[in-house]
């Protein structure tokens, strides 16, 4: 008799990103659009990755089936 196996949510492994060492990255919000009035330094920073916060990071792990 075949188990049923779990899927992995696909919303949530096209906005999140996990590292070899277990970190997990996001986008930073903010960048969608009225961009023209923002600081072209605060728009470089925001094409960076950021760090998820420990207590969703456990929880986007479990979706992810990590």
């Amino acid at each position: 008799m075949k188990k049923y196996k779990q899927k992995t949510r696909k919303a949530i492994t096209k906005r999140f990103k996990v590292t070899k060492s277990g970190k997990v990255l996001r986008m930073p919000s903010g960048q969608d659009h009225l961009l023209s009035k923002q600081a072209s330094s605060k728009r470089r920073r925001l094409r960076k990755l950021v760090e998820v916060a420990e207590p969703e990071a456990k929880k986007i792990k479990k979706l992810l089936k990590i």
